[in-house]
């Protein structure tokens, strides 16, 4: 959703990613990606980390 019209390869390049490993983000085959891959794809998509966090759901264990 935040990548809007943008492609996954451009949006991965633009942060320093591969296209498979935003694949994989994006279908949730890597659940917990690294903090420096979050905070990359924050800042080549143009959000904040707050507004990453505020966009996280927690998950009962």
């Amino acid at each position: 959703e935040a990548r809007g019209a943008r492609s996954m390869v451009e949006v991965a390049a633009v942060a320093g990613l591969s296209a498979e490993t935003l694949r994989k983000i994006e279908t949730g085959r890597a659940p917990t990606p690294a903090f420096f891959t979050v905070a990359a794809l924050a800042a080549a998509l143009g959000l904040s980390m707050d507004e990453i966090a505020a966009s996280c759901v927690l998950v009962p264990v």
